[in-house]
């Protein structure tokens, strides 16, 4: 039988098959040797193929393979720093949630996930949420942030997700698609998913309530489909967001201002750091890139980024 991933557990995973039933699955052993690097070989959003067992009374799926993925969203692991963690595979765009306080969302957790995005070829929108709580001086920062992003080419959005406001913005751009929901604990994606779809309010509640109760050192996300069209994939609150699996030359190219640039660059392997007739550090001098990217990204040169809170 062929299915997708909608849920997992470390352990189990729920998958929807083909003809719309959902079985409660577990992967078989060979998974676990098979030399992946990362804590769950499985994802939410994987397309598998699975056969039925009958264990007692209960029928339970058996996962034997895994589809080909169209991309993923990885992470380092929690608990294995030599390891990585899949967060979401196979989606359409990641809809990143963004406050200035309560929590604070720094530039270097924004510039982490968008790199490791660009890196597998996802479309990132970001929202910034909780405009109505915000003074003035926070409302000319989210008016710098969002034209910094804007400039590079990301799309972003104001958005009150209690008062519903812009709401349906996001809901249009959700249509037909697979879009993955993700930020620190406490940036209002719960909010946000109950304000596009109320009738999912318990179901993501008890999210917020099994993350309150200290789970958060694993990251289980879950996929719902939605009344109009549109799949998502809940997560809970991600705290830190390591990149993982690229070289030092790689990472100067996910960020799309730098790698315009590049071809100006003297040397065609040039980190942009002290080589000579850089167009990157000339443009920095010249406030063309803004300073914090270029913090961002000497930070992920140097492997300075577990920290997630740290200087915006």
């Amino acid at each position: 039988m062929n299915g997708t991933v909608y849920k997992s557990t470390g352990s189990w995973y729920t998958v929807k098959s083909s003809d719309g039933e959902f079985y409660e699955c577990r992967i078989k052993g060979k998974f676990r040797t098979q030399g992946i690097k990362s804590t769950n070989p499985v994802a939410v959003g994987d397309h598998v193929e699975f056969s039925l067992e009958n264990i007692g009374d209960e029928t339970v799926g058996v996962i034997s393979e895994i589809g080909e993925r169209k991309n993923y969203i990885v992470r380092k692991s929690v608990k294995l720093s030599k390891q990585t963690h899949i967060i979401a595979s196979n989606l359409d765009q990641v809809f990143l949630l963004v406050t200035l306080n309560n929590p604070p969302t720094f530039t270097s957790f924004i510039d982490r996930f968008l790199v490791t995005a660009e890196a597998y070829d996802i479309p990132v929108v970001l929202l910034f949420n909780k405009m109505d709580v915000y003074g003035d001086e926070e409302r000319f920062e989210v008016d710098y942030l969002m034209d910094l992003y804007t400039k590079i080419g990301y799309k972003c959005i104001r958005i009150e997700a209690k008062q519903g406001k812009n709401v349906d913005e996001v809901r249009e751009l959700m249509l037909g698609r697979t879009s993955m929901f993700a930020g620190h604990s406490g940036v209002g994606k719960s909010t946000l998913v109950n304000a596009l779809e109320p009738g999912l309010r318990l179901r993501t509640a008890e999210i917020s309530e099994q993350h309150m109760q200290g789970q958060h050192t694993t990251t289980f996300a879950e996929m719902y489909d939605l009344s109009f069209d549109a799949q998502i994939i809940d997560t809970p609150g991600i705290k830190g967001f390591g990149i993982v699996d690229m070289e030092k030359h790689e990472i100067g190219d996910y960020f799309p201002e730098f790698f315009a640039l590049k071809s100006e660059c003297k040397f065609n392997n040039c980190l942009h750091l002290d080589e000579p007739k850089c167009a990157v550090k000339e443009a920095l001098e010249n406030d063309e890139i803004a300073a914090s990217r270029y913090r961002s990204y000497v930070q992920m040169l140097t492997g300075d980024e577990d920290n997630p809170y740290r200087e915006r």
